[in-house]
């Protein structure tokens, strides 16, 4: 599932690409990822809106509307934004621009925002499980997940004691706490891993076992992780291409996610992965003792 740092790649590249444009037109094969409205509703409304803003809110991607309507887009585990131009041909979508977008992962195109520049924005998402939801801003402001994200790690009053305060406030596993949304909004399976390697902290440690010295370091470690994986552009080790149908350079530099049996960058002692609740955990036996 694409993280904070892959959220921000798009939504930074898509400022770049998308604001000022209006939609012309709207098509979906899937209307099952369409939560709210109804299609017809969404078709009627959405057309000839314009783009004047796109943010995140945790993993959530939000594009402001004219009219004060907004479009909210999570692309749950293998949804990822594109920019093209496609053509449609019956249940056949074809990419028209040569290179990155002819990357067989990015030809699960099941929704398109046609714009007034003869380009399109995209959803590509093998497992269909993206969600989209279509109101007015304020509606949209006001939704259940978003009220109950916690505070998010790239806002500029993100300071050691909100972090701690969060981490805190749940009791648990580090690892499955890390990853709570409701707790530090934007981290998943990748980072929460990446995190507690350089922190040198246990997956199964609790939260109410780390001393302060510790959470000072995790605090160090979730901001420098996060801000490295935006700059490389995020993780393309499954589904999650940029805009432009590019992988990530994240996987050049990762330390411990998906390195089961491989040597640490640290230490030399082979990674171990186990089962924290549904998920997995890497980490590093000698470096992050229990």
């Amino acid at each position: 599932m694409p993280e904070l740092p892959e959220v921000q790649t798009i939504v930074n590249e898509l400022k770049k690409l998308v604001i000022g444009r209006k939609i012309t037109n709207f098509w979906i094969d899937t209307p099952k990822l369409i939560k709210h409205p109804d299609l017809k509703t969404l078709e009627k409304q959405i057309k000839n809106l314009k783009i004047k803003n796109i943010r995140r809110k945790g993993k959530n991607i939000l594009i402001d509307l004219s009219n004060n309507f907004t479009l909210l887009i999570h692309q749950k585990l293998t949804g990822h934004l594109l920019y093209g131009q496609w053509k449609i041909e019956g249940k056949k979508i074809t990419p028209l621009l040569k290179g990155p977008l002819n990357d067989p992962i990015n030809n699960f195109i099941h929704l398109i925002l046609f714009l007034d520049n003869n380009y399109q924005l995209a959803l590509s998402d093998l497992r269909k499980f993206a969600k989209v939801i279509f109101d007015k801003t304020e509606t949209i402001e006001n939704l259940k997940e978003l009220k109950e994200l916690g505070p998010d790690p790239l806002e500029s009053n993100f300071n050691f004691e909100i972090f701690k305060k969060a981490i805190k406030s749940k009791k648990g596993k580090i690892k499955q706490v890390l990853m709570d949304q409701e707790v530090i909004a934007g981290i998943g399976n990748i980072y929460s891993d990446e995190i507690l390697w350089w922190a040198k902290i246990h997956p199964l440690r609790t939260t109410v076992s780390l001393t302060e010295e510790e959470l000072k370091k995790l605090y160090h470690y979730t901001l420098e992780v996060l801000k490295t994986a935006i700059k490389a552009r995020g993780a393309s080790v499954s589904d999650y291409r940029d805009p432009k149908g590019e992988r990530g350079k994240y996987d050049e530099i990762r330390r411990v996610y998906r390195r089961e049996n491989q040597k640490c960058y640290r230490c030399g002692t082979l990674i171990k992965r186990i089962k924290i609740g549904s998920r997995s955990s890497c980490f590093c036996p000698n470096c992050q003792k229990l």
